[in-house]
């Protein structure tokens, strides 16, 4: 059976070097390359999602991939195809190199310049590898160790937009229709998920910024089982702590989060950091809330320009809920997306603050009542987002980055200063 190798080079004379030495390889059946990141992680999530028999046996990734660093693009695979394995091509040989690259989860390093032995070599044992691998688990899903979860990241047009809200409703709404759903406050400085749930607990994401190998029982430590069967990363009690969640950091978390949950929402605020930034590039949605006012929907389309600008996210890949809407307002959801060139959903959330006024108060924002408006609103959210298991879901309420855009948002802030 031939060998499906898949390039992920961004370098087009690498790219030509590289697919003509892995097309003269025997038994060898290259596939079309891939230019970034992005790209690499969709090619294999779509073959995934036909079967795990269609996944190429062997990815090539060239240290100059783009916009994630190789090594960060090699964990997020190692993590969610842990049946596909990974050859690192590099011109640093070192043992250090070489030593992070399999710490990372590569199964094999091949230098620069490439020599024809050299990468047949390498080929042979991670292609033996890969299909002792899936000999062993079974052509199946169970195939993969995580389940590869989906990623939503929900930012605010402006503060007091209902970012929060929405947040833990479209995570309860997942959790309630049989998936696990972990929730993560990165709205670093100033989150209210710990008091919208009235938790209180020590461990924050902070504990996880300085490891460099998220296990398993590392981050169950750092994570709060919530009442609700909510995985909680809550943001740090003292907001000055938040500064120690890099971009880097960031990436690892949600990587980490990602291949332990089925669906990991992300309340990233209205204020745009490093951590932020990392966290909407590596978001299968990226949603931004507003409400249909003016001042609102101006600062939605400055946030949507400077996600641009930063290379953060298209307009086009960004979804805008409109929150507290009325059909007594001017300002229409269809004139929104107009104004910010993003998809509006279909889903608008009503204007109805009375019925929310008690639980926010008392901090129990997961107690409101199956039959409130505003609830019932968002938990349709989930489903047109497809957080939630659509039979079940329906019955309960009666869709690597990388750091391309995070590196531009602290050049910026660097030249600012």
């Amino acid at each position: 059976m031939p060998t499906r190798i898949l390039p992920a080079v961004g370098d087009a004379d690498a790219v030509r070097s590289i697919t003509t030495l892995l097309s003269q390889l025997p038994d060898a059946e290259p596939v079309a390359p891939v230019a970034d990141s992005t790209q690499l992680i969709d090619t294999l999530a779509r073959l995934a999602a036909e079967s795990v028999d269609e996944l190429p046996e062997v990815v090539v990734v060239h240290e100059r991939i783009g916009p994630v660093p190789a090594l960060e693009l090699i964990r997020e695979v190692a993590l969610r195809f842990p049946a596909v394995g990974v050859i690192l091509v590099t011109s640093d040989a070192s043992p250090g190199l070489f030593q992070a690259a399999m710490d990372y989860g590569a199964r094999g390093l091949v230098a620069l310049p490439l020599s024809y032995e050299e990468l047949g070599s390498r080929v042979q044992a991670v292609a033996q590898w890969s299909v002792g691998v899936r000999r062993h688990l079974g052509a199946s899903g169970d195939v993969f160790t995580g389940v590869g979860g989906t990623v939503v990241t929900v930012s605010g047009a402006k503060g007091g937009v209902g970012t929060t809200l929405t947040a833990i409703q479209l995570t309860l709404a997942a959790q309630a229709s049989g998936r696990a759903a972990a929730l993560v406050d990165m709205d670093l400085q100033t989150g209210d998920v710990a008091s919208y749930l009235d938790v209180q607990f020590r461990r924050s994401v902070v504990d996880l910024a300085a490891v460099t190998d998220i296990s398993p029982r590392v981050l169950a430590d750092a994570v709060f089982r919530h009442d609700t069967g909510v995985a909680l990363l809550l943001a740090p009690a003292e907001g000055e702590r938040g500064e120690d969640v890099t971009d880097r950091a960031t990436r690892q978390i949600v990587s980490a989060l990602r291949s332990r949950y089925e669906v990991v929402v992300i309340d990233c605020g209205a204020q745009l950091g490093g951590a932020g930034a990392a966290a909407v590039e590596m978001a299968d949605t990226a949603l931004l809330v507003t409400t249909p006012d003016v001042v609102a929907v101006r600062g939605a389309k400055r946030t949507v320009r400077m996600w641009e600008r930063l290379q953060i996210r298209k307009a086009e890949e960004t979804t805008v809920v409109v929150n507290r809407h009325t059909r007594a307002t001017e300002i229409q959801p269809p004139l929104i997306q107009k104004i910010t060139g993003t998809t509006v959903a279909a889903t608008a959330v009503p204007a109805n603050f009375k019925e929310l006024q008690s639980v926010v108060d008392a901090g129990r924002v997961h107690e409101l009542e199956s039959k409130s408006a505003v609830k019932q609103a968002l938990w349709g959210l989930a489903g047109e987002l497809g957080l939630v298991k659509a039979t079940e879901g329906a019955h309960k309420t009666g869709r690597l980055r990388g750091d391309r855009g995070s590196a531009n948002f602290r050049r910026r802030k660097d030249q600012r200063e």
